[in-house]
């Protein structure tokens, strides 16, 4: 069987493909000609880098892909943003530019058996900031970002499309190896210091990148059409709880605890987005940001997840942890 992984340069699209070929698969990487191949050193991987503004440039790749090779029979779309320069970029590519890949593979007859959509936790938005209610399916979505309204609106999309075997799945936070954005809450406590938003406890939730992938292929496995889950490893930590581990593994004993009030914090982040907007520029600490950063309440449900798909993690948090501060550290990063 053929199957693509686009976005295949990223950290979560790597541990796909290398899972893909360690399944067996035909596998194809979609990538940019100018993306890194550092961790895709694989001989049997072919590449496409797929022309997704130009939905016409993309029928002829296609149509070409078709005539030469045949169709994929799974297509696994991880292709996205998850920080942008500009406001527009969410939805231009995330949004926009997977329309336009699925509507050229409709228009070429290239639609897969499956097309696995990586989308987000994010689509619904933080639950009830009690922090006692988990975020179900049944729900209605509540996106509080431009990241999370541009993958909610790509769903809606494809729930829109009549005869295309779709599955998407919804991964709350992911962290592995090679991953940068919970590595510097890391590399932070290694420096003996322990930031924090507000007062009152965060619940957050997490996926090792290698039991988000086993449930990727649990869902094609068992052909999962029309279908979305949550994925998350199922137990559920306060930021406190989560920095108290961090440092367990980091073989840290102490780190200043530093409250910065959410006031504060939201102040300065729309502060930045005006002026920053007044150039067309997108800061780091933005409306966007603060909003996740701030956000008390990310437990969702997986039961959907394990009984249908038969999902369970095969790395808690220490497991995953430890794994993934083993590989910083081999790698030289902390």
């Amino acid at each position: 069987m053929k199957i693509l992984v686009t976005g295949a340069s990223g950290f979560i699209g790597s541990f796909i493909v290398e899972a893909a070929i360690g399944k067996g698969f035909e596998t194809w990487a979609g990538l940019r000609a100018t993306s890194s191949r550092k961790y895709l050193p694989f001989d049997s991987m072919k590449s496409i880098d797929l022309a997704y503004p130009d939905k016409e440039k993309m029928k002829e790749q296609l149509t070409k892909q078709k005539e030469e090779i045949g169709k994929w029979d799974i297509i696994i779309h991880n292709m996205g943003l998850t920080k942008s320069e500009d406001k527009d970029g969410f939805d231009r590519v995330n949004y926009r530019y997977t329309r336009n890949f699925i509507e050229a593979l409709i228009e070429t007859e290239m639609q897969p058996e499956q097309f696995v959509y990586m989308s987000s936790l994010s689509a619904f938005g933080p639950g009830d900031p009690d922090g006692k209610t988990e975020i179900k399916l049944t729900d209605t979505p509540k996106p509080d970002t431009l990241y999370g309204k541009s993958k909610l609106k790509t769903e809606e999309f494809l729930r829109s499309l009549s005869g295309f075997n779709y599955t998407i799945m919804r991964p709350t936070g992911v962290y592995g190896p090679r991953e940068k954005d919970y590595f510097v809450m890391l590399q932070t406590l290694k420096r003996h210091i322990n930031p924090a938003i507000g007062f009152k406890p965060q619940y957050i939730t997490f996926i090792y990148v290698k039991d988000l992938v086993k449930a990727i292929f649990l869902a094609i496995e068992k052909k999962a059409y029309g279908k979305a889950f949550f994925v998350a490893d199922g137990d559920v930590w306060t930021s406190d709880e989560y920095a108290d581990l961090a440092k367990k593994e980091l073989g840290i004993k102490f780190a200043l605890p530093i409250k910065v009030p959410c006031c504060l914090v939201k102040a300065i982040a729309y502060t930045l987005d005006t002026v920053c907007g007044w150039f067309g520029k997108t800061p780091t600490l933005n409306k966007d940001k603060y909003n996740i950063l701030s956000a008390l309440n990310w437990r969702c449900d997986v039961t959907p997840l394990q009984e249908e798909l038969g999902f369970k993690a095969d790395y808690p948090l220490q497991r995953g942890l430890r794994e993934c501060i083993e590989w910083y550290r081999k790698e030289g990063w902390i």
